[in-house]
């Protein structure tokens, strides 16, 4: 019998994926994430339509801005957000239709 030949990822690839589906698997940050793939959103926006408080929000933005999961730009002194990875986009999406379809 022939020995199969494996790939094996490097320990960079799998610590960053590792940290991206951490990222991702918070309850609030799913939301935040959800809401920002439909619109642009200053935290004021996200707090009222989520029914968070202003600094839940500022702490998970911050997060995943650090992660690079989101951008912002500054408008006088407001900040809008908005994501910046279409793949989280499209990971995201999958899981949600995922659940979705399960219910069914």
């Amino acid at each position: 019998m022939e020995k199969q030949q494996h790939s094996f990822l490097s320990e960079m690839t799998v610590e960053e994926s590792s940290r991206l589906l951490k990222a991702i698997s918070d309850p609030t940050r799913i939301k935040i994430l959800y809401l920002l793939f439909q619109e642009e959103c200053s935290v004021g926006h996200i707090t009222e339509v989520l029914e968070l408080s202003q600094s839940a929000v500022s702490h998970q933005l911050s997060y995943l801005r650090k992660l690079k999961l989101v951008k912002y730009r500054k408008e006088k002194n407001i900040s809008y957000y908005t994501y910046s990875d279409e793949h989280v986009v499209g990971i995201l999406n999958q899981v949600i239709q995922h659940v979705e379809e399960c219910k069914e």
